[in-house]
């Protein structure tokens, strides 16, 4: 029998694989949220299943590590004060989920979901204006 996630696995890598630099970011932004949502599901998830906890560090533990990733990849230089201002938040991004992974508390984290969910919604913004603006000068080329 076939796998069925093959193709959805092969379709992943490959978009990942042709993504811009912006799109990448995008990716890891979604990556984030989604296990974020995968910690706020096993917080609410009941108290006496066996897992629970394992699974609250695993997703906070993966969220931490794409904060971690996309806070190394900011160019301090180029990117001027907004560099600064990412590197910060995501700083404190992860000091938050830090504190809701130690102290199981669900607070931090839905604090973090919504305001990393806004950066990612303005970087989605930017990257829809720069492609509007890409494919205007290319139409107005031809």
């Amino acid at each position: 029998m076939a796998n069925p996630y093959g193709s959805a696995r092969a379709y992943q890598t490959q978009s990942v694989l042709t993504a811009s630099p912006g799109q990448l970011v995008l990716m890891l932004f979604d990556g984030a949220l989604r296990f974020l949502s995968q910690a706020q599901d096993s917080f609410a998830s009941d108290e006496a299943n066996p897992k629970r906890v394992e699974q609250i560090n695993g997703s906070l533990v993966k969220a931490q590590n794409i904060l971690i990733e996309l806070r190394a990849t900011l160019n301090l230089e180029a990117g001027g004060e907004y560099a600064s201002n990412l590197d910060r938040l995501y700083e404190y991004y992860i000091r938050r989920l830090f504190e809701a992974n130690v102290k199981k508390r669900v607070e931090p984290v839905n604090e973090v979901e919504r305001l990393l969910r806004q950066v990612r919604d303005g970087w989605a913004e930017m990257l829809r204006k720069e492609e509007a603006t890409r494919y205007e000068n290319a139409r107005g080329v031809a």
